[in-house]
């Protein structure tokens, strides 16, 4: 039970060994070691500049710190439970190499802001790396577009056959989606990148600092404006698990569409092998594994969310120990989320679509219907009566076995006698995709335009 090197002035003895077990978080938090490093030498930059360290002082606190650095990434550095965190461990190996003058990097600051700097430090730049990922899997979806802007399918809504529309245009749904997932990320990372640094405990300091320039130091977008919230909060890590949780969502969604399209019953897509598994029983299964675990996955995301929310409910300012329980949720959802965004980026690419099964799709569930209707409101009829005598066609299709298309003129004129035999080019699945060319729409040009900007996003 010895004493904290930090904190131990006043105590007679240190805390239980169960308590300091259950305390320490260098087990987790030293994941943001570079982050620390970076803020603590932009700290000493700043007390040289502002006169509170000479500039040979700053120099030398600064090229321990290099030299510490080097040992963690080298795995010669020897991590200490007993020093709670990354934060005191750093600053012990940084006054072993460099004597007393590594007890004056702490001055003017605390942990409080010390560890929010890292923090915010090293969420923004998982923000960036979960923008370059999202980024790569929205190409992937324009790209396996590109390959598939003939091919149609049907559209569903209520996962009931509704229109048709081209491949390309579905997957351009998921494109969009995640253009602007890494669009919350990067607008995630203006709040999240501001540093905390010079609020010390909670009511600032009395030393000479200069916030902005360590801000500017560490290409950082501002700085706290009020020394009691820039400790207290955490609303920066809840919006970039909420950005997180979108976007698990988002692939989740894909998931969904990937588990049961390649179910024979639709036999839209072949699974790649490196992206699946097999039972133990029976040999001809062909599991998609890696969908299911990735669509499972979204509720450790979701759950790393809630427990910051909760965590967050009830805490009076300003900083309470409850806020160490702010990495290991985070760090968990960012291992999750930037996994599964390679993951599908990889099943995506190699995923075969099997376009003859989709277009053949097309023809159950009557996705021509809507045509039918617009003709007729084309001869003049109102649509609710265009509505009507289509879905007369239908059950009369319906019952014979039959597509609307392979209806005879004189069945369909027995129902309207305003149809003509110019409806069946009208009944053409590839018809039903080609007029549909307002902005966003499936038809050849939307879909050419999607492309395009997307294109010009990506780049």
């Amino acid at each position: 039970m010895s004493k904290n090197i930090s904190w131990g002035g006043r105590f007679q003895k240190g805390p239980e060994e169960a308590v300091a077990a259950y305390t320490e978080s260098e087990s987790f938090d030293r994941a943001l070691y570079a982050h620390d490093i970076a803020g603590s030498q932009a700290h000493a930059r700043m007390m040289a500049r502002q006169q509170v360290l000479s500039t040979a002082e700053a120099e030398t606190l600064c090229r321990g710190l290099e030299q510490v650095k080097a040992e963690i990434e080298s795995g010669a550095f020897q991590w200490q439970p007993a020093l709670e965190d990354v934060h005191m461990n750093i600053e012990a190996r940084l006054t072993e190499i460099v004597g007393d003058v590594g007890k004056k990097l702490h001055t003017g600051r605390s942990r409080n802001d010390q560890v929010c700097l890292s923090f915010r430090l090293f969420v923004s730049d998982r923000l960036r790396e979960w923008q370059k990922l999202t980024k790569k899997l929205c190409a992937m979806y324009v790209r396996r577009a590109e390959e598939h802007q003939q091919a149609l399918m049907p559209g569903c809504t209520h996962m009931q056959p509704a229109q048709p529309v081209s491949l390309a245009q579905h997957l351009l749904a998921y494109a969009w989606m995640f253009k602007r997932d890494a669009e919350r990320m990067a607008d995630c990372e203006k709040r999240v990148r501001i540093s905390p640094l010079g609020a010390a405990a909670l009511a600032g300091t009395t030393y000479p600092f200069d916030p902005a320039s360590v801000a500017e130091d560490l290409g950082m977008f501002g700085v706290f404006d009020n020394s009691m919230d820039a400790v207290a909060d955490r609303d920066f890590l809840m919006e970039a698990l909420f950005v997180a949780s979108t976007t698990m969502m988002h692939l989740s969604r894909c998931c969904e569409e990937i588990i049961y399209w390649a179910n024979p019953a639709f036999g839209f897509v072949k699974l790649p092998d490196g992206y699946a598994t097999g039972s133990s029983i029976m040999p001809q299964k062909k599991n998609p594994d890696v969908a299911e675990l990735m669509r499972g996955k979204v509720g450790r995301v979701y759950g790393s969310l809630m427990a910051m929310m909760t965590i967050m409910k009830g805490l009076p300012l300003t900083y309470n120990r409850d806020l160490q329980e702010d990495k290991e949720p985070f760090l968990d959802a960012d291992k999750t989320l930037s996994t599964s965004l390679q993951l599908m980026e990889g099943m995506l690419g190699e995923l075969v679509f099997v376009t003859e099964r989709m277009r053949a799709a097309c023809k159950a569930g009557f996705l021509n219907a809507t045509e039918l209707a617009d003709y007729l409101v084309g001869k003049g009829v109102p649509f609710r009566q265009a509505h009507h005598i289509t879905g007369a066609a239908v059950a009369l299709a319906e019952q014979e076995g039959k597509g609307l298309e392979e209806l005879s003129l004189a069945q369909l004129q027995h129902i309207d006698a305003r149809i003509e035999d110019d409806v069946y080019t009208v009944l053409q699945y590839e018809t039903a995709v080609q007029r549909r060319e307002t902005r966003g729409g499936t038809g050849p040009c939307s879909v050419k335009k999607q492309l395009a900007d997307l294109h010009s996003w990506l780049a």
